[in-house]
């Protein structure tokens, strides 16, 4: 594991933890449960892909999961603006999450690209090795 897959997986448990957060005080203090799920499932998922990917089968398996948590992350970023265009959050809770959200999205979008490049660097150093054979 990279150091930014660390960053990673470190940024992506305390977003998750602030979701969940997010969650309970929209539940208790709206009673609002559709929008609060949708974020909750969003949110917390990208922690969990991220976990998931810590495992992967493979260097494309590793890309797939980590590629989906980028998606899970461009939701929760739509939930999070839908939740503050309704008045649900207040526009410093919205600007904190919302860094952090993008920030996850910045780490991914990184390590995705890394991931890729180094696989098509090594597929053509194997077609260069194996052509001089």
């Amino acid at each position: 594991m990279t150091e930014a897959d660390g960053v990673l997986k470190r940024k992506s448990y305390g977003f998750a933890i602030r979701v969940v957060k997010l969650t309970q005080y929209l539940q208790t203090d709206y009673k609002e449960y559709v929008l609060s799920r949708q974020v909750l499932k969003s949110g917390t998922s990208i922690g969990a892909l991220v976990k998931e990917a810590e495992f992967a089968q493979s260097k494309l398996d590793f890309i797939n999961k980590l590629s989906i948590a980028l998606k899970e992350a461009n939701e929760t970023s739509y939930w999070l603006s839908l939740l503050y265009e309704t008045d649900y959050i207040d526009e410093k809770l919205f600007d904190s999450l919302q860094s952090d959200c993008k920030e996850l999205i910045a780490i991914l979008v990184s390590i995705v690209k890394t991931t890729k490049k180094n696989i098509l660097n090594n597929k053509e150093k194997n077609n260069l090795n194996n052509k001089n054979k």
